[in-house]
């Protein structure tokens, strides 16, 4: 939602979004000069995760791969993830990870709901990030210093592969 992008839900995934957007980020969001297509060709719009698991897929990683989802929530929910579960089905996220007992201990606690995304990148095998920010940044630099591998997709360069409707799969790959 901090993007100013459509992600494809319709006309009531707009007016949801519009209405956060709102709310959360006074109206700031809203104000974009450019098209949805403009800014997916601008490297401006977050992956969804069903772009990253063609990304993924793409890059040769198969079924067997064990994704970590760093996330507070999804938009769209299971709803919008379960693509990426379908391609990759042994997909965690700090729910999965943790006891109820370490979940309630954090929960509401945005700083530490951060933390543990931030400690299980780190040590993760492979870093890739949906949506570059702060998290990214942070996480990037510091998977840089210590020479772990880290995917940085082309934003641009994707978003454009993925407007254009006609590629085949070997093309993208």
């Amino acid at each position: 939602a901090h993007s100013a992008c459509d992600f494809g839900g319709g006309k009531a995934e707009k007016l949801a979004l519009a209405k956060y957007r709102q709310v959360i980020w006074q109206g700031r969001v809203l104000n974009s000069q450019f098209t949805d297509e403009e800014l997916r060709n601008q490297g401006r719009c977050p992956l969804t995760p069903e772009e990253i698991g063609l990304l993924l897929a793409a890059l040769g990683f198969d079924n067997n791969t064990r994704l970590y989802l760093a996330s507070h929530k999804v938009y769209g929910g299971e709803a919008r993830i379960s693509t990426l579960r379908k391609l990759f089905p042994l997909m965690e996220d700090k729910k999965s990870l943790a006891s109820a007992e370490e979940r309630a201990q954090i929960k509401g606690k945005a700083s530490l709901l951060a933390a543990v995304d931030y400690h299980v990148s780190m040590h993760s095998d492979i870093f890739v990030s949906a949506s570059p920010g702060n998290m990214h940044n942070a996480m990037v630099g510091q998977r840089t210093y210590e020479n772990m591998k880290t995917i940085r997709p082309n934003m641009a360069l994707l978003g454009q592969l993925f407007l254009n409707k006609s590629m085949s799969w070997s093309e993208f790959q």
